[in-house]
């Protein structure tokens, strides 16, 4: 890539990074993000609404009680918390204070593209695993460590693919891993979880000095413009990662928001009783139509138009229709992935739009 004007040049590498592109905004129905259905808590809203009169206050840059709160609903050592401008600022956080040029930051193939951007932007060398059924493949990952490897990001549930790897396959592959590489689990996606094979990684990150669990109050917090992310820790990264964010990187209002949140544990059930029905219901009136979905345990699935008959194998055709509807869907070839597209589970009504339409769009 060629440099856009005349002015000061930056860094090798930078100007060929593809700048991440997320999900579209106009449209009155927007399933192309995976923000959360039933939108944030009541509580975490009157919290927001009371935070305007301290609008002239620099917030807490310790984040102290929400470090609190989190380490209390989770069972975890608030000094080992470290909260973020969305997990997006803590995994660039992670690669800056560990990579750098000549290093390799590991990860899997349809893994979440902060990971490899990250990594280009410090001028280390991002190593794609190739993974099985879309699924994070352990042994791919691990036939890819080199003494290179500095982090290795496994995202547990996937975006965008929605599958998981069970607790003891990642505990394997962190035994596989050197001692001078980080494994980071960003579990984006933990709170839609029930499976009892499944953990988010917080043993771990107990056990080793090189394990870091990322997470995010973008999802079933539904908090996503507030930009809020944490991550566990052991003691010496999150003194590093202390060292290297900014002072006040973390909104008093995200703050009071997210206490909010974590405390109202009964709007968080329901948005995942909400998820887990209509998600089941989306997924057999798709097949119903004749489309396949990949497997989720997610708040979206991956709807594959692949080998549809009478040219409606076109996944982008599909997203163009939704969206001349007002529905917005996620394109996927930025991941590997163009035959598919990614439907968040919006409401009730949201979701039988999205079924009439891809309906419409078949028998068009």
């Amino acid at each position: 890539m060629t440099q856009p004007n005349n002015g000061p040049a930056p860094r090798p590498g930078i100007l060929d990074i593809a700048p991440y592109v997320g999900g579209e905004h106009a449209g009155h129905i927007r399933l192309a993000s995976n923000e959360g259905a039933l939108g944030p808590s009541p509580r975490a809203v009157e919290a927001y609404k009371a935070a305007a009169g301290e609008l002239h206050r620099y917030p807490d840059g310790g984040s102290a009680k929400l470090r609190k709160a989190i380490a209390e609903r989770f069972g975890l050592d608030a000094d080992r918390v470290v909260c973020g401008a969305g997990s997006d600022e803590l995994i660039a956080l992670l690669i800056r204070a560990y990579a750098g040029p000549g290093d390799e930051v590991l990860y899997s193939q349809h893994g979440f593209l902060m990971y490899p951007i990250g990594a280009k932007s410090v001028g280390a060398t991002p190593v794609q695993a190739p993974e099985t059924n879309l699924t994070t493949d352990v042994d791919s990952l691990l036939a890819h460590v080199t003494p290179r490897t500095r982090l290795v990001f496994v995202a547990n549930p996937n975006n965008p693919t929605g599958t998981y790897i069970t607790a003891d396959e990642m505990a394997r592959l962190h035994a596989g891993l050197p001692e001078n590489a980080i494994l980071v689990i960003d579990a984006a996606y933990a709170e839609y979880m029930n499976h009892n094979d499944y953990s988010a990684g917080q043993e771990l990150v107990d056990r080793f000095p090189n394990v870091v669990m990322t997470r995010t109050f973008s999802k079933i917090f539904a908090l996503g413009s507030v930009r809020l992310g944490w991550a566990y820790c052991p003691a010496g990264i999150a003194d590093v990662l202390n060292r290297v964010r900014g002072p006040f990187n973390v909104s008093s209002a995200a703050q009071i928001a997210g206490v909010a949140a974590l405390e109202d544990t009964a709007f968080l059930e329901r948005s995942r009783s909400h998820n887990i029905e209509w998600r089941e219901w989306f997924v057999q009136q798709v097949h119903g139509l004749g489309l396949k979905t990949h497997p989720s345990v997610t708040n979206f699935v991956l709807v594959d138009f692949a080998g549809q008959t009478a040219g409606k194998d076109d996944a982008e055709a599909a997203r163009l229709f939704l969206k001349g509807r007002g529905i917005l869907v996620r394109q996927m070839p930025a991941y590997g992935l163009p035959s598919c597209l990614r439907v968040t589970i919006g409401t009730e009504a949201e979701m039988r739009e999205v079924v009439q339409a891809l309906k419409d769009f078949l028998a068009a």
